[in-house]
C-alpha cells in the first residue's frame, strides 16, 4: 500500500517564535565576535614578528599568512553585519506584532465602551428626561426669584404713590422753609421748630387766692378757714 500511494509526509516542525529566532541570531553573532577577536590576536602576533624579522623570505611568508588571517576576519565581519541586520528585522517584526496586539486590545476596549455608553444613554440617561429636568430647574429658579422680589419689596411705601407728586410736595416744603427763614431773619430757627413758651415759674411764697367778698379760697376754689 505504501508503494502504491506513497508514504504520508510528516508534518513540518513548528516554526520558531520571533524570540527564539532573535536568540539564535544573537548566539551566532556572539560566535562571530569570538572568531574575529581570535583573528585580531593572530594579526597582532604577525605584526610583531614582521617588525623583528630581517630575512626577506621569512618576512614575505609572514605577510602571506597575515593576509589570509585578515581575509578571514573581513569575511566574519561581513557575516556578523548580516546577522545584525537579521536580528534588527526580527526585533522590528516582534515590535510590530506587539503593537498590533495592543491596537487590537485598544479597539476591543473602545467597542465595549461604545456599546456600554449607548446602553446607558438609551436606558438610564434619556434626552427627554434631561430636557424635562432642565425645564423644571428653570421654572424653580424663576419662582425662587419671584419669592425673593416679594420679600424684598418695601411695605411702608404704597405702590400707588406717584413719584411726580412726591417731588412736587418736596419742592413746596422747601419753599415754605425758605419763607420762614426770610420772615424771621437769617440764621433764625423756624417757628414750627421752636419750643412753646412756658409761663414764668413763681419765685416767692405761694399765696392763697381771694374770692369775691374777701373770702380766702384754696386752689380748688373752696373757702379756707382762718
Amino acid at each position: 500500500m505504501n508503494r502504491v500511494f506513497g508514504r504520508k509526509k510528516a508534518p513540518p516542525p513548528p516554526a520558531p517564535s520571533l524570540g527564539e529566532a532573535s536568540t539564535g541570531v544573537g548566539n551566532q553573532m556572539a560566535g562571530m565576535d569570538a572568531k574575529i577577536a581570535q583573528l585580531d590576536r593572530e594579526l597582532k602576533g604577525y605584526r610583531e614578528k614582521l617588525k623583528t624579522t630581517k630575512n626577506p623570505g621569512a618576512k614575505k611568508q609572514l605577510q602571506k599568512r597575515a593576509m589570509e588571517v585578515l581575509k578571514r576576519k573581513r569575511m566574519y565581519e561581513t557575516q556578523r553585519d548580516q546577522l545584525a541586520g537579521q536580528q534588527f528585522n526580527i526585533d522590528q517584526a516582534s515590535f510590530g506584532i506587539e503593537s498590533a496586539k495592543a491596537s487590537v486590545s485598544t479597539v476591543a476596549a473602545m467597542k465595549a465602551a461604545n456599546t456600554e455608553l449607548k446602553s446607558v444613554i438609551k436606558n438610564d440617561l434619556k434626552i427627554d428626561d434631561v430636557d424635562d429636568l432642565a425645564d423644571d430647574m428653570a421654572e424653580l429658579m424663576d419662582e425662587f426669584q419671584e419669592i425673593n422680589e416679594a420679600l424684598a419689596q418695601n411695605f411702608a411705601t404704597p405702590d400707588d404713590i406717584d413719584e411726580a407728586d412726591l417731588e412736587a410736595e418736596l419742592e413746596m416744603l422747601d419753599d415754605e422753609f425758605e419763607e420762614d427763614l426770610v420772615g424771621e431773619g437769617a440764621g433764625a430757627v423756624p417757628s414750627y421748630m421752636q419750643e412753646a413758651a412756658l409761663p414764668p415759674t413763681p419765685t416767692g411764697p405761694l399765696k392763697s387766692p381771694v374770692a369775691a367778698g374777701g373770702q380766702k379760697v384754696d386752689e380748688y376754689g373752696l373757702p379756707v378757714e382762718t
